[in-house]
């Protein structure tokens, strides 16, 4: 999930962690650090108390096959991770094995890391979401997580507003009559933070295939967008529309993503939540304030006549391996450490991940979580990782202009184009 593509451009030190202890502030370890007999790792999961069996587990599994070689994680601060990572592939001598997310921020920096195909050749079938790590026919990293973004609702809101729960809207109608009576109940009907400018990834990639022809969508996946588009158009005048009409939560552009739009809507403030299903802002996540039985998932609401809803999911976060670094080999034998059934299968115990690992069974951890495993085989890759980061970056200003009413969906269609097309 996660994840999960932008991040602040400061610059600032990290976190350092040897194996799984507590994190202290210190600078980084010092860039090329990683010899034949350690490695390093830089990531922003292993600092994480939800992580640490996922960790312990990893470096059990690599040190049975090499055990005189020492692994030290280093946990970045999550909204600085790609600008200090930019600066270390700059000097070419930074990490042995980093940390990911699927889509453009692993995609625009290929040319630091290994295409690891060779060394992964074992796991292409167990894994799930490789293409989100690949580019060119090339595999640049390997899953650990599945994300995706499921439409969660909050039954018990449902049930004061006066509506079945066991009903959710399937048209964008019947949402838009369930909006007004949340509405006059007294909630919002959508939690939204959008003041990093992720909001919008979230509501394209949650709602799109409700909006898009299957030609339409897949057409977007393979590169072939057209930004003149009606259909495409609809999504960026809906999610104008939501806000105009007070269903959002007052100040989306100024309430955080992470994590203070989840905090509404699992405080029983809002119905409903474009979420995701791994690492933050899931079903696990929610079920520690909310009961585990009042927590729905929806497909999308079908806005065009032919489209046909389908869970927006790919690869979440994946480790890749540094072209620098000394022994491929043994930093790809870490990666398949990180990515074994093992290790995964703690990470989705412990902190809710729906893993890459296929074979692990994800299915008796509640309703919401079940029925988002169940939507799994019919899924499609996420709208918004198709994107360069570079697009995201003006997708998330443009959708904050939207909301505020300082830029027109015609004039915002305009520049997305553009910026598509530059990248």
């Amino acid at each position: 999930m996660k994840q999960r593509t932008l991040w602040s451009a400061v610059l600032v030190a990290g976190l350092t962690v040897s194996g799984c202890g507590s994190a202290t502030r210190t600078a980084p370890s010092p860039a090329g650090s990683g010899t034949s007999s350690k490695l390093v790792v830089w990531d922003w999961k292993s600092g994480d108390a939800t992580a640490a069996s996922y960790i312990e587990k990893a470096k059990a599994d690599f040190a049975k096959k090499h055990p005189d070689v020492t692994v030290e994680f280093v946990a970045q601060p999550f909204d600085q991770y790609y600008t200090l990572l930019g600066t270390a592939i700059q000097s070419s001598t930074g990490p042995d094995v980093m940390l990911f997310n699927g889509g453009g921020q692993l995609r625009d920096r290929v040319d630091a890391l290994l295409p690891i195909d060779e060394y992964v050749a074992e796991d292409r079938q167990r894994l799930a979401g490789w293409d989100a790590f690949s580019k060119d026919g090339k595999v640049y990293a390997a899953p650990v997580t599945l994300q995706g973004h499921p439409i969660y609702y909050n039954k018990e809101v449902y049930e004061k507003a006066g509506l079945d729960p066991a009903k959710p809207p399937a048209t964008w109608d019947e949402l838009m009559t369930d909006c007004a009576a949340v509405k006059k109940a007294g909630k919002s009907c959508f939690a939204l933070g959008n003041k990093e400018g992720f909001g919008i990834q979230f509501f394209l990639s949650g709602l799109g295939s409700g909006v898009l022809t299957p030609q339409e969508y897949d057409d977007w996946i393979a590169g072939k967008r057209d930004w003149t588009s009606p259909h495409v158009k609809q999504i960026f005048t809906l999610w104008k529309d939501v806000n105009d009409k007070g269903y959002n939560n007052p100040g989306a552009n100024s309430t955080a993503m992470f994590n203070d739009s989840w905090a509404i809507f699992q405080s029983g403030k809002a119905a409903n939540v474009i979420g995701l299903m791994s690492d933050i802002g899931h079903w696990k996540d929610f079920g520690e304030f909310l009961p585990p039985d009042k927590i729905g998932v929806m497909p999308a609401p079908v806005v065009t006549d032919g489209a046909t809803p389908s869970l927006a999911y790919d690869g979440g976060i994946g480790y890749g391996v540094a072209k620098w670094t000394k022994d491929p080999k043994l930093a790809a034998d870490l990666v398949r450490s990180l990515t074994s059934t093992e290790a995964l299968t703690a990470f989705y115990a412990k902190a809710g991940a729906i893993a890459s690992d296929t074979t692990i069974d994800a299915s008796q951890s509640g309703p919401a979580a079940g029925a988002i495993v169940s939507a799994i085989k019919g899924g499609k890759p996420a709208l918004h990782v198709a994107l360069s980061s570079k697009t995201l970056d003006l997708m998330g200003r443009v959708s904050q202009k939207l909301l505020s009413g300082s830029l027109t969906v015609d004039k915002a269609m305009d520049q997305m184009a553009a910026a598509d097309k530059a990248s």
